[in-house]
């Protein structure tokens, strides 16, 4: 059966290895804004999610314009460790954002925690956060075509 009537997309969601850090480089480096921060019971983020209690979810919201970023903590023991991302790995690759600036925010990734891949400034630029993530940073004329 296909979907009826608009698809609204709702969040993309980030699992971290340690919260404040992520909210740190998310907030202070690429201007997101906290919306709100919600502790999910075991009860329900076990099943839901389909990991064992005891889960220990917290998650914070971050909302840059209509994008809005999940960052997901589980404080647990038994979590798995943070797999190296690449390009051609099936799944999920990188998050790709717009900045009015993407030279001069490259010279800051590392004092947030991430770190620089590639550079073809000024055209883009591949950093990856503090846990590892990819993303591509374009500048804003990018939306222009």
């Amino acid at each position: 059966m296909r979907v009826t009537g608009p698809l609204v997309a709702n969040h993309v969601g980030l699992c971290v290895a340690d919260l404040d850090r992520s909210i740190r480089f998310y907030v202070e480096l690429l201007g997101f804004e906290v919306e709100r921060e919600v502790v999910v019971g075991d009860g329900v983020a076990g099943p839901l999610l389909a990991v064992e209690a005891p889960v220990g979810l917290r998650a914070v919201y971050l909302r840059a314009g209509s994008f809005v970023l999940e960052l997901l903590h589980f404080d647990r023991l038994g979590n798995p460790p943070a797999a190296a991302r690449v390009f051609n790995e099936p799944g999920l690759t990188h998050l790709s954002v717009c900045v009015d600036d993407p030279a001069q925010l490259a010279e800051q990734v590392e004092r947030f925690g991430g770190s620089v891949v590639t550079s073809l400034l000024p055209m883009a630029l591949i950093i990856k956060d503090p846990d590892g993530q990819l993303l591509e940073l374009l500048p804003m004329s990018y939306r222009q075509g």
